[in-house]
């Protein structure tokens, strides 16, 4: 979900600040839910940066390609939603991806503001999409196949139509910009296939292994229901 240097330049990445600025409010919006329920100020610290460090480990370690406009990442997205809570996600994601462009990938930092908006406004849409999915007296370890595809699929798609739009917005609507959102869409859906496989995988370890996850580090949800 990387947009290429180049795709969008001069005035227009203006526009990413603002976006960025926006996904910031999404994100300590998010966090606050954290806060005022029953985990409190420790809990979402020592989430936040279990989640940092693993979006920065998925970027960096996980295989990844560029295609079209942007790159095709494994962001578990999804996954991370459902072990921390999104405040923590949300956090981890924008922390990890600083991470990355100001040590590893210096040429990313002109693009964050994009980037950051791609990955978190999708994020704040699947927490809201998992409210309605998923019943309140449902903890997150029994979450079936259907509901971890409705998430994942949604995540994603929010992310190929950023993708879409920046780069429609940097580079015009013309042949060559559509073929190369719709090379990028279709590789990048392809990561759908697998997420819910982990998320369930995932879930299903951390059901089994109930005594090392139900700590704060994890989201209450994930073996009780919700308030």
């Amino acid at each position: 979900m990387h947009i290429e240097p180049g795709v969008v330049t001069g005035a227009k990445i203006l526009l990413s600040y603002a976006t960025a600025a926006g996904a910031f409010g999404l994100t300590a919006r998010l966090a606050r839910h954290t806060l005022v329920g029953r985990d409190g100020f420790t809990a979402l610290i020592g989430r936040s940066l279990v989640a940092t460090l693993c979006v920065f480990c998925f970027f960096e370690m996980l295989p990844h390609h560029a295609v079209g406009v942007s790159e095709v990442h494994l962001i578990l997205g999804s996954t991370l939603l459902l072990l921390f809570g999104a405040g923590p996600t949300a956090i981890g994601l924008a922390l990890g991806l600083l991470i990355q462009g100001l040590f590893f990938a210096p040429f990313d930092l002109p693009q964050y503001g994009m980037n950051v908006t791609t990955l978190i406004v999708p994020l704040w849409g699947i927490s809201v999409l998992a409210r309605r999915l998923i019943p309140r007296d449902t903890p997150y370890v029994e979450v079936t196949y259907r509901q971890a595809l409705a998430l994942s699929t949604a995540y994603q798609g929010g992310i190929v139509l950023w993708v879409g739009f920046w780069a429609f917005y940097g580079e015009g609507l013309s042949a060559q910009s559509l073929i190369n959102v719709s090379t990028f869409g279709v590789a990048y859906m392809s990561v759908v296939i697998l997420e819910p496989l982990i998320d369930l995988g995932v879930l299903a370890l951390a059901k089994w292994r109930a005594g090392m996850t139900r700590g704060p580090l994890f989201n209450a949800r994930l073996h009780r229901p919700a308030l």
